[in-house]
């Protein structure tokens, strides 16, 4: 499977989580929610790396990701504050995330080892 469909899917499980944390406040069924979605998150995030993407990289996405749509959704979901302060914060962590993705060496390819599978 696609190493971004896979991150894409870590995010959004991750933020579900979140989410769901924060409604399970006022209604305890929303638990199960957070429990499954962080299970799956991290479950996501493991096949990612798996399928080659390096931790710095994905790591990074994940949790930029994660804290920008957290926020913008926990707004629209939950009526919390999203100030001018809180989105130049967010986007010094997207700046950060795509300095470290820009910044990350392509990976080696072997053309020696190509058709082997490991």
């Amino acid at each position: 499977m696609n190493k971004w469909l896979l991150l894409t899917a870590a995010i959004g499980l991750e933020v579900t989580a979140t989410l769901s944390l924060r409604a399970a406040l006022d209604h305890s069924g929303w638990y199960a929610v957070v429990v499954v979605g962080y299970l799956g998150a991290f479950a996501a995030l493991s096949l990612t790396l798996r399928a080659g993407m390096g931790i710095g990289v994905a790591y990074g996405i994940w949790g930029a990701s994660g804290v920008a749509l957290t926020a913008v959704l926990a707004t629209v979901l939950f009526g919390d504050p999203l100030t001018a302060l809180m989105g130049v914060g967010i986007a010094l962590v997207i700046a950060g995330v795509l300095c470290v993705e820009l910044g990350s060496p392509a990976p080696h390819r072997d053309p020696a080892n190509e058709g082997n599978a490991t």
